[in-house]
């Protein structure tokens, strides 16, 4: 069975400085993960004047458009935290929110790109990722399967390996809002690899997810949880994200090792040592009957008539004298 690919999202966590990107690759580099993912914003293609804030800051961007600016780099910039996390051995992956962001890509050799949640009804970008990628992975978040119906067979079009994520578009997503059991439902439905895209700030839902089959996750990092990203309050801190794949690969270890609980031949000798024998619990002569109150079980096993089997000595007659603890043999009958 292949590893569970782990892909940590950046997003907009650098706040549009292309040292803070790198710094993340630097951070994260060594936790396991397989791939670093980023958003490529490119303002005025994506976005207008009548763009709402998802969440404002005060003393921060003015307008949606201001903060979409600070959030570019150019094509040069782009191409460095590609080889960057290729010298890492990541895999660079890609969001990107316009054709000229697409192009973009294209243009410096990027050949794995994520579909947000807000693009997977963009026909008009699928088709164009469609026709250059060589692997799609598609978030569900916004999106009912009637919806991911129409995604996924026009990008089923295309040479590429496709797979998609249960993800809810709540930052920070609540338990309740996890959505595991769509997991199951996207892998039957669509049987492509399914993954899971975490919005929820914590361990415990990718954990989950591992557990659940999930054969992909994502979920985003910041340096801290305090600072002005928009999703950051939904991240992981950078020791959490080791924690993340230290749980993540202990969990698909012992996946791929099934128990066979009809064999216990492994504990052969734990249970003659734990197990027990029938002894009596006080001075019995010869010739009385044993009954349930003379009766106790002591450790180990194989030295006395097995505590399971008491029932055939109830009523029995003692062929010889029993001292107190003395172990229960068919001898004494």
């Amino acid at each position: 069975m292949d590893n569970i690919y782990m892909i940590c999202e950046v997003g907009q966590a650098h706040e549009g400085s292309i040292t803070l990107a790198h710094a993340y690759i630097d951070a994260v580099a060594k936790s396991g993960i397989n791939a670093m993912k980023f958003q490529v914003h490119i303002a005025e293609a994506e976005s207008g004047p009548y763009d709402s804030f998802r969440q404002v800051f005060p003393f921060a961007d003015t307008t949606r458009m201001a903060y979409w600016k600070r959030m570019e780099f150019t094509k040069a910039q782009w191409a460095e935290l590609k080889q960057h996390c290729e010298y890492h051995g990541l895999d660079f992956i890609a969001s990107p929110f316009s054709i000229a962001a697409v192009d973009l890509l294209n243009e410096i050799g990027v050949s794995r790109f994520k579909i947000g949640s807000g693009e997977t009804e963009n026909l008009l970008m699928l088709d164009k990722i469609g026709a250059i990628a060589k692997e799609i992975i598609v978030s569900s978040g916004m999106s009912t399967f009637y919806e991911l119906d129409e995604t996924i067979a026009c990008l089923k079009q295309y040479p590429c390996a496709l797979s998609i994520l249960q993800c809810t578009t709540a930052y920070p997503t609540d338990p309740s809002q996890w959505g595991l059991n769509v997991i199951e439902e996207l892998k039957k439905r669509y049987l492509l690899p399914t993954g899971f895209s975490d919005h929820s700030g914590g361990l415990f839902a990718c954990l989950a997810a591992a557990t659940l089959g999930a054969r992909l996750l994502e979920f985003h990092v910041t340096f801290d949880k305090r600072m002005l990203s928009p999703d950051a309050s939904s991240s992981l801190g950078v020791d959490e994200v080791f924690k993340l794949v230290e749980g993540v690969r202990a969990i698909e270890h012992a996946l791929g090792n099934p128990v066979d609980k009809s064999d216990n031949s492994a504990f052969r000798i734990l249970k003659a040592q734990f197990g027990k024998s029938l002894v009596v619990n006080k001075f019995m002569q010869k010739g009385q009957l044993i009954c349930m109150d003379d009766l106790e079980s002591k450790k180990p096993a194989g030295l006395g008539i097995p505590p399971n089997d008491y029932n055939q000595v109830l009523g029995k007659v003692l062929t010889q004298d029993a001292q107190q603890w003395d172990f229960i043999t068919e001898n004494h009958f």
